[in-house]
């Protein structure tokens, strides 16, 4: 991808399927193509840190210190993080959702 090209990336429910040695390369390709104050908006079921194949989908599952280590050594600045879906108890928001700047 074009180095400072976009002003922002939407990935939703996609980065847990790159394996967790791959991620940090994933992850600097995507902080290059965005533009100084760039934003990353990622939203991916959260877990205790494991990768695991089920069935023939693959899935790489962190909690949010896990998933801060993977984006601030990418050089991201975390803007916020939220659980989804909004107004369940955590234990029934699966999915850890959280936006960065570059």
């Amino acid at each position: 991808m074009p180095e400072n090209a976009f002003d922002g990336i939407f990935a939703n429910a996609s980065l847990f399927h790159i394996p967790n040695h791959l991620l940090p390369k994933v992850l600097g390709d995507l902080w290059a193509c965005l533009k100084p104050n760039g934003i990353l908006f990622s939203s991916n079921p959260r877990g205790n840190n494991e990768e695991s194949w089920y069935g023939d989908r693959f899935g790489s599952y962190h909690d949010l210190a896990g998933w801060r280590s993977f984006m601030t050594n990418a050089k991201f600045t975390e803007i916020e993080h939220y659980y989804r879906p909004n107004g369940l108890p955590i234990e029934q928001q699966p999915w850890l959702a959280s936006v960065w700047k570059k």
